[in-house]
């Protein structure tokens, strides 16, 4: 049986690059379902569903409420909805007040996830210009789950790496290339 059930990202300013450097290194095999907030401008389309369905291997898209979180997929979190799991798994979506002026936000989706999978979720912190995400680490942390913050060194902006770290001392601090290497090693190592 997998260790993990479920993967978590959060990022910002910067962090577009660095999902590309993980998102196509996930296997079409994969065994976890893979959830991403990304802080993108509430009143457009968000395309990063479209971006990578062309460039990985596992399913792609938005998020919709109430969706069963039954096989391996990335589901993005649309603009202007925070991201959370729930019981089932499912997916849900809610307007409620922004946190750290952001809808969606990681500390939504990260604080949710820490208590549906506890140590069964792997959360990855990336490039961004707040400290939304920091708490949420520490709540999947606090839960046993693994922690992956993006090397602040290869964040074009490292608030938000930098922010996670001085709250945990995370499980791995990589460049973008090598959270996505872990990642494709867990899953050969019958982890993920």
């Amino acid at each position: 049986m997998p260790a993990y059930d479920a993967i978590v990202i959060g990022g910002s300013s910067g962090a577009i690059d660095a999902l590309g450097a993980i998102l196509p290194a996930l296997p079409a095999t994969l065994h976890a379902c893979v959830l991403v907030v990304m802080h993108l401008p509430r009143d457009r389309r968000s395309l990063l569903a479209d971006i990578f369905r062309q460039r990985c291997a596992l399913p792609v898209q938005e998020a919709t409420d109430g969706v069963r979180l039954t096989r391996p997929l990335i589901c993005f979190a649309p603009p202007d909805y925070h991201l959370l799991v729930d019981a089932g798994p499912r997916v849900a979506l809610s307007i409620d007040p922004p946190l750290h002026y952001s809808r969606p936000s990681i500390d939504v989706l990260f604080e949710s996830a820490a208590d549906l999978y506890g140590e069964r979720v792997v959360a990855v912190l990336l490039s961004g210009a707040n400290d939304d995400g920091a708490r949420g680490l520490a709540a999947v942390h606090a839960a046993g789950g693994l922690t992956v913050v993006q090397a602040p060194a290869s964040a074009p902006m490292p608030a938000m790496p930098l922010a996670g770290l001085a709250r945990v001392t995370a499980h791995h601090v990589l460049a973008p290339y090598a959270v996505g290497a872990l990642l494709a090693d867990l899953h050969r190592k019958g982890q993920l």
